[in-house]
């Protein structure tokens, strides 16, 4: 079953388009990360599939309904990042016994909990944490929800390291208790791909990729050996990126080489490497200015 049906999906504001037409499904009890780079469109689609902005144009589906201002979605979703904001008067403690009764999944154990581990204090006010305890309260409200779509955007902003790698853990362990569809926006796609079951990547508000990340993790690999060598092997390939220097290169393309391809390779004196999935996103949202060598290249060729 897929929770989230997109087709065409557009948004538009004045002349400046965020989405363009893009179409993806998500389905049920998965985890899925949305990579992009900055203002590529992610919080906004978050925002449609939230039902809290409409889509210009297109069509989009959360649980089989629109989803914008639609109570059903809203009681069975959750958005989570670090814009939310909640009434000024409500302490910590009050804020969860209000999700609690509103989300028929909520389960309290589990936010009392993570509250003592991370140690934070039930009578103070959202708005007085610092910028971290913030992100970690967030964390405990969205994981205690326990709602089919969890959605968390950035969910780490202001967060150390460490606390950063108990959330993914209990985000792990409760999903395993508690199978839900859950979406995390991150730019640290290193620090949450062995969480992720798909990788939907956006680039210039378009789906560039979506694929299962053990997929993205062999989608691509380095060439790397003398320049002439190199180029004949990669002679109409798509080359994802390029780094030069004297008559060296490395490359990277689409990984389709078979094993003949591979002892050819060795022959030639070329070494194949591995590429993360972490860099093949980065490579393949890059800007087509080129690199930031580039830059101090123009320069001092000036």
């Amino acid at each position: 079953m897929n929770v989230i049906n997109c087709t065409d999906l557009t948004k538009t504001y004045g002349r400046h388009t965020v989405l363009d037409h893009m179409s993806f499904t998500i389905q049920e009890n998965k985890i899925t990360g949305l990579i992009g780079r900055n203002g590529a469109g992610k919080t906004t689609l978050l925002n449609i599939i939230s039902g809290f902005i409409h889509e210009t144009s297109g069509h989009i589906e959360v649980f089989s309904e629109a989803p914008f201002n639609n109570l059903f979605v809203s009681a069975n979703s959750i958005h989570i990042d670090d814009q939310m904001t909640f009434p000024p008067s409500m302490n910590l403690a009050e804020i969860l016994k209000e999700a609690e009764s509103f989300y028929g999944n909520f389960n309290s154990e589990l936010a009392d909990g993570l509250f003592n581990y991370f140690s934070l204090n039930p009578k103070q006010l959202h708005n007085n944490l610092s910028k971290g305890m913030k992100s970690t309260f967030n964390m405990i409200l969205g994981l205690a929800s326990r709602c089919a779509l969890t959605i968390f955007d950035e969910p780490t902003t202001g967060m150390d390291a460490a606390v950063r790698k108990d959330f993914y853990r209990a985000l792990l362990k409760d999903y395993i208790a508690f199978p839900r569809t859950i979406i995390i926006s991150s730019h640290h796609l290193n620090e949450i791909e062995d969480l992720l079951e798909d990788v939907l990547l956006i680039k210039d508000g378009k789906a560039h990729l979506h694929l299962p990340i053990s997929e993205l993790k062999e989608w691509a690999v380095g060439l790397q050996g003398k320049k002439s060598t190199v180029a004949g092997w990669t002679h109409g390939r798509e080359i994802i990126y390029k780094q030069e220097s004297e008559n060296r290169t490395f490359t990277v393309v689409r990984n389709n080489f078979n094993e003949s391809d591979k002892q050819s390779l060795k022959l030639d004196d070329i070494e194949l490497k591995s590429v993360s999935s972490s860099d093949v996103c980065v490579y393949l949202t890059g800007s087509d200015k080129g690199g930031i060598d580039d830059v101090f290249n123009r320069i001092e060729s000036i």
